[in-house]
């Protein structure tokens, strides 16, 4: 009699979990913030070229703000309702703590101490990254080697101050660190001749030589990397629901990408048999009602925006301005990391 009881009581539980499992999702606190301002606020760069950055005419435009865009296409059906916050290194962390944004999409790395400690959550990867080093061609400097004893121009409040500090012991280099609080104080050393090197992210660097060097050409990014720099947003914690929009909205953009799903084609795909691509259309099962969104959520994101393979294109790839290369930013299945959760 123990023994059917406890069956039974069993396979109770595994039929409330089914019915929980099926279940829509709550809208979190934050989600409802948004829809009551009508705007996703998104804290950005104070301008680094391809990830986020103003033109003349106040238009955001890069990666991160792509990402920020998708996300209001997710959750406000239109992709043009973000308001950009520009803000320094220092001061980022703080304006998503105290609740001044609402996510932060700011070519930003994921450390174990910046989870573990600043009360916030790591959502998902949009850029693989490895900090560098820049020097002028004229000053013959092939290799970080080659920095023993010299200055180096570094941002602080940043992983890239800490990476040179260990780099630099490691090495046995004796590297000098001329540190500014502000990028904008940093680019102005540097190309002012204060310093011999810059460092900070590759791909900062490839968008700052684009946008500051009167001639790009004179001015070369040293092959060696000396860290590891996942890049990608961030979102307080103790908003489960929001952390989870966020991150798939990065996870759709990527499996878009993959099973070739693009801004171009995703308005005309309703007779696809592929479940995964339907799925991703919102055609086939409702994947928004476990986020609090409707079914097209994602749909609307790649018509806005592109796939993840769009975007980076677009803003950082090889035919933009900054022509950097795919690299370790490929799909898992040409050779790279982005590897998309199954969205299902």
């Amino acid at each position: 009699m123990k023994l059917i009881t406890s069956k039974l009581f069993a396979a109770a539980l595994l039929g409330a979990g089914a019915l929980t499992a099926a279940l829509p999702a709550m809208a979190g606190k934050t989600l409802d913030d948004i829809k009551a301002k009508g705007q996703v606020v998104c804290g950005v760069s104070t301008g680094l070229a391809g990830f986020s950055a103003a033109d003349s005419n106040g238009k955001w435009s890069g990666l991160d703000v792509d990402i920020c865009k998708a996300i209001a296409a997710a959750v406000l059906k239109d992709p043009e309702k973000v308001k950009y916050v520009p803000l320094g290194a220092q001061q980022r962390f703080t304006a998503l703590q105290s609740g001044e944004i609402d996510i932060l999409s700011r070519n930003t790395t994921f450390t174990l101490t910046r989870d573990g400690s600043l009360g916030l959550h790591q959502t998902a990867v949009t850029y693989y990254d490895g900090q560098g080093f820049m020097v002028p061609v004229k000053s013959k400097i092939k290799s970080a080697k080659q920095l023993k004893g010299q200055t180096v121009c570094v941002q602080s409040g940043t992983t890239t101050e800490k990476n040179l500090a260990d780099y630099s012991k490691a090495a046995g280099l004796n590297i000098k660190p001329v540190v500014f609080e502000k990028l904008e104080a940093t680019n102005a050393a540097y190309f002012s001749g204060r310093c011999v090197a810059y460092t900070t992210d590759a791909s900062g660097l490839a968008s700052i030589r684009n946008k500051e060097a009167k001639d790009p050409a004179e001015h070369l990014i040293l092959p060696e990397l000396i860290s590891k720099e996942p890049l990608g947003p961030l979102v307080r914690r103790g908003d489960d629901e929001w952390l989870a929009i966020s991150k798939w909205v990065i996870y759709g953009l990527i499996e878009a990408e993959e099973y070739g799903v693009t801004q171009a084609n995703a308005g005309s795909m309703s007779g696809t048999t592929d479940p995964v691509v339907k799925r991703l259309l919102g055609i086939g099962d409702d994947t928004g009602k476990l986020l609090g969104l409707d079914a097209e959520w994602l749909a609307r994101s790649i018509k806005a925006v592109g796939n993840y393979g769009e975007i980076f294109e677009r803003n950082v790839g090889p035919t933009s301005a900054l022509k950097l290369p795919r690299g370790s930013n490929n799909q898992w299945n040409k050779g790279g990391l982005q590897y998309a959760y199954p969205l299902r």
